[in-house]
């Protein structure tokens, strides 16, 4: 014991000194911004670099089952391409239609491919990084899908990594619709099961029906229309009685989420700026 005190008193010059060196930077990072975004940045990159390899030995070992998935989800999109391509050439007689049409709408869009490096699901506020960033064209505010539908909207970049805010975190908002219904709405997530989200304000004159599919409306300019989030499987009031709340079970599995796109909208970025403008005009009047 009195070798311990020998040994505290002798040094504690530097023990103060690394104290009050500690205080001092988590003073600067806290009440600064600029200096604290750089810290965001900086831990973000490093924390990214050990979840990436942490990511890449779990997937090596699951890639067989990726694999698998993948196949069965091109099978299943093929097949849906042709049933549309069949019903559209016999209502219209034109089978070039459809081709032309969907070329149209998705040549405004890019996708970049990326994956998931970290991610959670038992939080109020999850987040998702994944392995691309502002070097790879990543922006804020783009959105992000996977194979099996939407994962999220890109909350921070940085040089090499983002993060992306999912369906299963209390502040996303995302604008949808009931598929061939024209019912709109916006899908939240309460916490919870992983697999659920409730769709809000969808009208009273409202006419659907169980396992009908919810997609994305396309108007929140960060989503194509009609990417698949999941399907209907309850129906509640809401609570002032002036609208439906649907329970949504959710198409993407976060639990084993590896592979994503982030959502490049060409014209997104303007029509954002669009809207901020004449959202700050308003505020000043």
């Amino acid at each position: 014991m009195n070798n311990l005190f020998d040994f505290i008193l002798r040094y504690i010059s530097w023990f103060v000194f690394i104290i009050c060196e500690i205080i001092s930077l988590v003073l600067l990072f806290t009440y600064n911004n600029y200096q604290g975004s750089i810290w965001m940045s900086s831990a973000n990159a490093v924390s990214g670099k050990v979840y990436e390899v942490n990511a890449g030995v779990d997937q090596y070992f699951s890639l067989t089952d990726i694999n698998e998935q993948l196949t069965k989800r091109n099978l299943y999109l093929e097949q849906r391409v042709q049933d549309l391509s069949s019903q559209i050439a016999e209502k219209t007689g034109d089978s070039a239609l459809m081709k032309l049409e969907s070329y149209e709408l998705m040549k405004k869009y890019s996708f970049i491919s990326a994956k998931v490096v970290s991610n959670s699901i038992d939080k109020r506020d999850n987040l998702i990084t994944i392995d691309k960033g502002e070097t790879d064209g990543v922006r804020k505010d783009m959105g992000v899908a996977c194979g099996y539908g939407v994962v999220g909207i890109v909350f921070m970049t940085g040089r090499h990594y983002s993060v992306v805010m999912p369906i299963l975190n209390s502040n996303s908002s995302i604008s949808c619709t009931i598929n061939n219904r024209g019912y709109f709405g916006y899908l939240h997530w309460t916490g919870g099961n992983s697999r659920i989200a409730f769709m809000d304000e969808v009208p009273r004159h409202a006419h659907f029906k169980l396992y009908d599919k919810v997609v994305t409306s396309g108007y929140s300019s960060v989503f194509p229309p009609g990417i698949e989030i999941g399907k209907i499987i309850h129906v509640y009031n809401s609570s002032d009685g002036l609208s439906y709340r649907c329970m949504v079970e959710l198409s993407t599995n976060f639990s084993k989420l590896r592979d994503v796109s982030v959502i490049d909208n060409a014209q997104m970025k303007e029509r954002i700026d669009i809207l901020r403008a004449a959202q700050d005009s308003l505020e000043k009047k």
